[in-house]
Parts: C-alpha cells; structure tokens; sequence
C-alpha cells in the first residue's frame, strides 16, 4: 500500500535517504557483484581476485551451474528497440567466446502487448504498471516487470544478470558471482540494479520490496526531488539492504564513455552523450562537431556506418562506435523499424 507523507515538514525516511545519498557513488560506475554459497578450490594459479575461483570455473565450458541468465527491461518504443537489438548482437558474440559465463538471454517487454523484435530477441511480455502509478517515470516498470518475469517464466540458470538496452559487452564476462557467500550486511551498499549478477533465489526475494520502495520514494514529494531518474537504482540499495543482501563492487564490471576513457571491462554503457570539437576535445554540454548521443536516435534507429570520432578521441567512445557499425552491419533489416 502507497501512502503519502506530509508535505509541511522533512519526512525521516527522505533525510535519511538524503544522508546515505552523499557516501553513494553514482550508480553507474559502480559494479556489483553478489556472493553465494559454494565451494571454492584452493592451491589454483588464475583465481578471480573476488571469487577466488579459478577462471575456468566461471566459464560455461567447465561449469554449467555457473551460467547466468542475462535480463533486461524494455519497452516497445523504437528508442529502446534498436537499443535491445545491438545489446542481442554483442551477447549473441561474445557468449560464444572462451571466458563467457553467458546463459539464456530475456527481453522483459512492459509495454503489455507483443511488438515487431518478438521472433528476433527471446522475449516475454508483461504488462505495465497500472496507469498513471509511474507519473511519467517509466523506468519505474523495471522492478515491477521483473516480479512479473520471476513469477512466470521459466529460467533454468541458477544466476541473474540485470541488464540494461544501451549495454554492449566489450569482453566475455564471467559469472563473477559464484563464489563464497560473505554474509548479511547492515548498512546500504553503494550500488544500483544494474548491472548487478545475482542469485535467483535472492532476487526472487528481493524484487517485491524493490517495487514496493520503488512506488514509495516516487509517492513522497520530497523523496521523488531528491532522487529524480535515479531514484529506482536507490531504492534496489534499499530492498537489498533490507533484506540483508551483501555485494561486492568492481570497478572492471562496466565502464561509460566519455568519463571512462580505456576499455579494461567487460560492459560499455553508453549512457552519456559524446560530444567533441574535429581536434578530438570533448565538449560536453554543448553540441560537438562530432557526437554520438543515443537520444539523437529517439524516433528513428541511428544510420549504419556512423564516422568514427576525429584523432586524439579515448579509446572507449572509438570503440562503442565502432561495435555499433559492427552491429548495424550485420542486424537483418537493421532501417526497418
């Protein structure tokens, strides 16, 4: 149940939310890894700095039980369409190389109805939140759809990652999270919801109090200002909090371009708008001569073969451009949406 709180003074649930907010780190440079229960094997050379599982155990060649099922929500606009159709693509790849710990793969449609991709990415429809609950917020459908998804898909890894549309995977990435359970925890960890490598069973657990939180923070004027478009990823620390769930930060999880200017990870979030002069000097927060910005594709897919950026430009932003070219190259009927 959603109440509302009384808008004449600070509500204690906002300034606490408030004060935890300042030892938060932005959600996206932040990797997040959840350590559960199994046995791990000692006197190997090669073992994960976290885990410390030898790599070969966390690859789907040795281990099958180490897989994960790779997740994310979407809707049926065309924005978020060509954004899941190039994310499909690198997983397609790189789930094939050595090193992977890649499983199925889920597009969770919220949009309530089947859309044009159904026969081109696994997907499964679930309906929106009920109308005018978001408030304009639609990424408020996220831990709502995944409630929906758990309780009546079928998934047959024992491990989770929640992704997001603008993701692309730069490297095989390895199912970070199987290793040794470290415990509960009594604070609130510094992360969001993704992208985050879970057990099942422990989101399962965790996903009703992140919607119930979720429509809760939204609910309070205060919380929903402080918060704004982050305020779903805060409310995933909280329900995790709650519910005890201790995670595990990297910073070689996911890198966002422009900021993140060397590719030593294994997810490119291209989030953020590339902007920069022809001398390759970013120009960020005003229109470059040279830009790559996913909402300049907001009604329309962005054209194959896009420029690469001028010389002098990290190596992060030459690299996403150029595993889009790759992906609009080789997507059948990429201008068709």
């Amino acid at each position: 149940m959603v109440g509302r709180k009384n808008m004449g003074r600070a509500s204690p649930f906002v300034l606490v939310l408030l004060t935890l907010g300042f030892f938060f780190a932005t959600y996206n440079l932040i990797t997040v890894i959840i350590h559960n229960r199994y046995g791990v094997l000692n006197g190997l050379d090669f073992v994960d700095p976290v885990t410390r599982l030898p790599y070969d155990e966390l690859t789907t060649w040795t281990n099958p039980f180490a897989r994960y099922h790779v997740a994310l929500t979407a809707t049926d606009a065309v924005y978020s369409q060509w954004q899941c159709r190039i994310m499909y693509y690198w997983y397609k790849k790189v789930r094939e190389m050595p090193g992977s710990g890649m499983g199925g793969f889920t597009r969770i449609l919220h949009s309530g109805k089947s859309d044009s991709l159904m026969e081109e990415i696994p997907t499964i429809v679930v309906d929106p939140l009920p109308h005018g609950l978001d408030r304009g917020y639609i990424v408020l459908n996220r831990p709502w759809a995944f409630v929906q998804w758990l309780e009546k898909a079928t998934i047959e890894e024992d491990y989770i990652l929640m992704a997001e549309p603008d993701h692309v995977f730069a490297n095989p990435l390895p199912n970070l999270a199987y290793g040794e359970e470290k415990g509960p925890v009594s604070n609130i960890d510094p992360i969001g919801n993704s992208p985050v490598i879970i057990k099942k069973s422990v989101l399962e657990e965790i996903v009703p109090t992140w919607m119930n939180v979720s429509l809760r923070m939204k609910d309070d004027p205060e919380a929903d200002k402080a918060f704004g478009w982050v305020l779903e990823m805060y409310a995933y620390a909280v329900a995790s909090a709650l519910h005890g769930v201790k995670h595990t930060l990297r910073t070689d999880f996911m890198i966002q371009p422009p900021w993140d200017q060397e590719v030593k990870s294994y997810i490119i979030h291209y989030t953020y708008g590339c902007d920069y002069n022809m001398k390759g000097k970013l120009t960020y927060g005003k229109i470059g001569e040279w830009r790559f910005d996913k909402r300049s594709h907001l009604r329309a897919p962005p054209p194959k073969n896009l420029p690469l950026p001028p010389k002098g430009v990290p190596e992060s932003v030459v690299r996403l451009v150029k595993m889009v070219n790759e992906a609009t190259a080789n997507i059948p009927g990429w201008d068709s949406l």
